[in-house]
């Protein structure tokens, strides 16, 4: 067996199960299979092999699920892929093959289902990774900050539940102006080699990964400077994302088999731990840009949120957005919802008016991190918090957001029933930096640190 081309990247890891994708390489036409064997840390024997076929129709990659774990628990597990000699070989026949697998040892820990107990993630967004001609020029620069996340997760306590990257894993229009990539073939080539920089790579295959996309997965501002072309570069882009980022997301539900169904009704989805639960959303792709029902999440997003907003009995919520809820920017700021007042509004009445509390929007985009509060003028029981964690490694070309890049200092939205105000509760952060979330029993601590991992702020967030 040789290593993965690609991953693994661990995705959705609930208590007793997780999803691990891999990729292999094609071999003409001889049949190529990918493989995971597990065990507890500390036991000697490995369980049976689970093994996926891989096809060129999904680029030679799979999300194998590992189901009935223990909870709480430290696994261990070797991955990798391989090409057998006879072609009539299925998912069940290889099992009985003698395999030598690749000596690499990954390590995951499968949630505690205990409420009232700290947790910790890792948040991050807006990863550039020069291409030039397809090959990645100086990748260390936008892989180093991986190394001090690796290094964070490898001593923090509570321990790194998940990693949630909120947006523009990777930049399809790198470059847009020179040679601009539309070709289904070059945007895979810029999802592995982003991907299997070894300081992602590390850290991916140890730590949950969460992702959704924003949009420079597709083309800077999308689908507001979409052209008639472009269904072509939509259509390959899209395909691209589901194979490498929404592929191990909770999205995708599980069959009778235990293995995940590969179609997809959506790309917004929600996961939870013990007390606190997380509403990942897709405000990309279902945009309504119609005078009549301009919306930045579709209706049936909408109506899922605000159910869900209602009805959860999470202590704690967060809510992701690839792009800024609040503050707005005071330039090019209808990207994101400043463009949208009518739907963000209905949001706010929704958690003030049902009393909602401890809301979290997390977000990324503008290349700069900050926390605000947000409050009502004649409702002192409201407030809702925002978190935005970006950039993860900044290209030279585009500038860091700054305090001066805000809208500050009036209501965000005025209404009969009084003004929605807000206020940074941080500095704003102007360099590469990840945030370090720890949610207890009082707060949630919020703690930027630089791509080398030194802290550079720290906010704490009371509960209430």
């Amino acid at each position: 067996m040789f290593k993965p081309t690609v991953g693994p990247i661990i995705g959705h890891t609930t208590t007793n199960h997780a999803r691990i994708f891999l990729r292999g390489e094609l071999q003409n036409t001889a049949p190529v299979f990918a493989g995971i064997r597990y065990r507890r840390t500390g036991e000697e024997r490995w369980s049976q092999g689970v093994f996926a076929k891989l096809t060129i129709l999904r680029d030679m990659s799979d999300v194998i699920a590992l189901n009935e774990l223990a909870t709480d628990t430290e696994y261990e597990y070797q991955a990798g892929w391989f090409s057998p000699m006879s072609p009539v070989h299925t998912v069940e026949t290889v099992q009985e093959l003698p395999l030598q697998w690749p000596r690499v040892i990954y390590r995951f820990r499968t949630l505690s289902s205990k409420a009232a107990i700290p947790r910790a993630y890792i948040v991050g967004s807006c990863r550039y990774l020069r291409m030039t001609a397809g090959i990645p020029s100086a990748p260390y620069l936008g892989d180093r900050i991986f190394a001090s996340i690796t290094h964070l997760a490898q001593q923090a306590e509570p321990p790194i539940s998940a990693m949630l990257m909120t947006g523009d894993q990777i930049y399809v229009d790198d470059l847009n102006v020179i040679a601009p990539d539309r070709e289904y073939k070059a945007i895979l080539s810029k999802y592995r080699a982003a991907f299997s920089q070894p300081n992602i790579a590390k850290l991916m295959s140890g730590v949950p990964t969460y992702m959704i996309l924003d949009d420079h997965e597709i083309e800077d501002n999308w689908p507001a400077n979409e052209s008639k072309a472009d269904a072509y570069l939509y259509k390959n882009a899209i395909a691209a994302y589901e194979l490498y980022q929404a592929s191990h997301s909770p999205t995708h539900e599980l069959l009778a088999s235990g293995q995940v169904n590969k179609q997809l009704q959506h790309y917004w989805y929600q996961f939870a731990e013990g007390d606190i639960e997380w509403f990942v959303t897709d405000s990309r792709t279902r945009r309504n840009l119609s005078a009549n029902d301009r919306r930045i999440l579709d209706e049936e997003q909408e109506q899922a949120l605000c159910k869900w907003l209602i009805h959860s009995p999470a202590r704690v919520k967060f809510v992701v957005t690839s792009v800024m809820f609040y503050p707005d920017r005071k330039l090019h700021g209808d990207d994101a919802w400043k463009a949208f007042p009518e739907q963000r509004l209905r949001l706010l009445e929704t958690i003030r008016t049902h009393r909602i509390k401890n809301v979290f929007f997390v977000s990324g985009d503008v290349h700069g991190s900050l926390t605000s509060r947000l409050t009502h003028s004649e409702d002192p029981d409201f407030a809702v918090h925002t978190i935005v964690s970006s950039p993860l490694c900044n290209s030279k070309l585009l500038p860091y957001a700054k305090a001066s890049t805000f809208i500050l200092g009036q209501p965000l939205a005025r209404t009969a029933a009084g003004d929605y105000q807000h206020e940074l509760t941080s500095q704003v952060v102007s360099q590469d930096n990840f945030a370090h979330l720890v949610v207890d029993q009082e707060k949630v601590q919020v703690n930027y640190h630089d791509r080398d991992g030194q802290r550079l702020q720290s906010v704490g967030i009371p509960l209430r």
